[in-house]
């Protein structure tokens, strides 16, 4: 059973990564059908993420009261409708808004998929688990790179936005059939379904075992009864997880992870690659080193921690970044094969840490009783700092150039660095429970 649920629910990860890596093919397409000026262009792409603030939203203030099972056979609701929307839209207008349905989709999906994965993973492989929401991100953008790439011959960018239709129902039907959060459950007093769902992730475990972790997670819903609402983020307890998380989310889109992906082709184009087909191949490059380093990333989180690994991403991605900025200013082959290597190069290092951690993160620290309310407010940054950078890229880079553009990611990261030095804490092979108990009487990071 366990192994289904991480299929089904890594599945919105591939409908996220299809949905937001889509548009970088079919946006020169688009362009022929409906005039689109820079500020145009990253408002259509940013549609997705600023959806996102409100999906983020709606799944906190649901998926306590009605499960983390409803919220997502919702979202996958709105990623078909919106793959429809998308490949009927007769105007960039409606063109826009049904990327905003993708995004409320996506924004819900983005916060209940990890908790769901992390509220049923037995500790010792929770980190894998939940990182595999992240691998079915990067296989859902490749998806959509090697579709464009197949697609682009035909000029039908309808096509390649409608075939996000496919795994939306797939999802849909397998969602029907999954079990709910035992954690969530317990919350509503269900014990005993939560009981037959423990026993059924773990099969091996006996009825002492499974007592024991109900009495665990029955216990931090007893040790946080007293702060329920939003107000308690900002407490003396759960404050310095609620700035943690949050300003990891801003500082993963600022490394400018985003920009990369939407518009991988026209940083192609800048860094010195000619012709479409050339831009979409090397797109399709960036796309498998993506994935390959997320596995990389789920096989090494929960043997060398959170931490040291955090650190590592922002070392390599404050390099790598600079490297663009050097090679996008300078000309000739030689130039444009540095730029795609260090490209490459970043895309692993963000793969490997700064696209899996702060999913992670998000969902282990906060406590049961706030998980929803904490996972919200640190997807509603994570969203809207990417709409900034998706929406601002265009404009920047017209008005600044590409080499300060990517110069602005690497200071990021190098405060990245800093920040994860000071206060990044570790959490591996930790029950949830644990994490809440040993966060609950040291700041994050101390």
């Amino acid at each position: 059973m366990l192994l289904r649920l991480v299929t089904l629910a890594a599945l919105f990860g591939l409908l996220f990564g299809f949905d937001e890596g889509v548009i970088a093919g079919a946006m020169h397409l688009i362009a022929l059908s409906f005039p689109v000026t820079p500020a145009g262009q990253g408002f259509m792409a940013a549609a997705v993420p600023l959806g996102a603030v409100a999906g983020a939203i709606v799944a906190a203030l649901w998926s306590d009261r009605f499960g983390r099972r409803l919220v997502l056979l919702l979202c996958a609701g709105l990623f078909g409708i919106g793959a429809i929307a998308s490949a009927l839209s007769t105007s960039i207008g409606m063109l826009a808004l049904a990327r905003l349905l993708l995004g409320l989709g996506i924004g819900a999906s983005a916060l209940a998929a990890p908790q769901f994965l992390a509220e049923l993973a037995p500790p010792r492989i929770r980190g894998a688990l939940v990182s595999a929401f992240q691998l079915m991100i990067t296989v859902g953008i490749l998806s959509s790179y090697i579709s464009n790439l197949l697609l682009e011959p035909l000029g039908d960018w309808r096509l390649m936005l409608g075939l996000g239709v496919v795994p939306a129902i797939i999802a849909f039907l397998g969602i029907v059939r999954a079990p709910e959060s035992p954690r969530w459950l317990v919350l509503k007093g269900r014990e005993h379904e939560a009981t037959e769902i423990l026993q059924s992730l773990e099969p091996g475990r006996d009825a002492g075992y499974l007592k024991a972790t109900v009495a665990d997670i029955r216990g931090s819903l007893g040790q946080h009864d007293d702060s329920v609402g939003w107000r308690s983020l900002l407490g003396p307890v759960v404050r310095p997880l609620t700035l943690f998380a949050v300003t990891l989310f801003v500082l993963q889109q600022l490394s400018g992870i985003n920009a990369v992906i939407y518009y991988a082709p026209s940083i192609m184009a800048e860094a010195g690659f000619d012709g479409t087909r050339s831009q979409l191949f090397a797109t399709v490059g960036i796309g498998i080193v993506n994935v390959a380093m997320t596995v990389v990333a789920m096989l090494t989180v929960d043997r060398f921690g959170r931490r040291p690994l955090l650190i590592l991403g922002f070392v390599g991605a404050t390099v790598s970044l600079a490297m663009i900025a050097i090679a996008v200013q300078m000309t000739g082959e030689w130039a444009a094969m540095t730029a795609f290597a260090a490209l490459l190069l970043y895309i692993s290092f963000f793969a490997v840490s700064l696209g899996p951690l702060p999913w992670l993160y998000m969902s282990e620290l906060f406590p049961v009783r706030l998980r929803s309310r904490g996972m919200a407010l640190a997807s509603v940054a994570n969203w809207s700092s990417n709409f900034m950078v998706v929406f601002l890229f265009p404009v920047v880079v017209e008005f600044a150039g590409m080499p300060a553009t990517f110069a602005m990611f690497a200071v990021s990261c190098a405060f990245g660095l800093a920040f994860a030095i000071r206060w990044a804490p570790e959490t591996k092979g930790r029950s949830l429970e644990q994490i809440g108990g040993d966060l609950a009487s040291a700041r994050v990071g101390t």
